[in-house]
């Protein structure tokens, strides 16, 4: 398989939201947002799979858009568990940086896409 910086780096963010989650629940006694953090935040990277393996451009850019979607949710999410006193400043600032750069990447592919789609 070809380099695929996206998938690479949706890869590695779902292995540290698997981590973040465990530290959520295992430490801190956070069951609910994390749950949904988590589902977000892995499902960026299987949306990306499945693009991988789209049946049409329009098939892909769906399912691109659907893991910006899911990328943003996922920053909802981490806002909340900082507001709300689980994450401190520091794991929020280093977790906001991940999630940035996936969503700038994410609209970029869809952008383009959209682009050589004449939408």
């Amino acid at each position: 398989m070809k380099n695929n910086l996206v998938a690479d780096k949706s890869i590695e963010f779902s292995i540290r939201i698997i981590k973040v989650y465990k530290t959520l629940i295992e430490n801190r006694k956070e069951f609910i947002l994390s749950k949904q953090m988590l589902r977000s935040g892995t499902s960026i990277g299987a949306l990306i799979r499945e693009a991988e393996h789209a049946q049409s451009k329009a098939d892909f850019l769906n399912k691109m858009n659907i893991a910006l979607k899911e990328a943003n949710e996922t920053d909802y999410w981490f806002l909340l568990l900082y507001k709300g006193e689980y994450l401190n400043q520091q794991e929020y600032d280093s977790l906001e940086i991940d999630i940035k750069e996936l969503i700038k990447l994410l609209v970029k592919i869809v952008k383009t896409t959209k682009e050589s789609l004449g939408r």
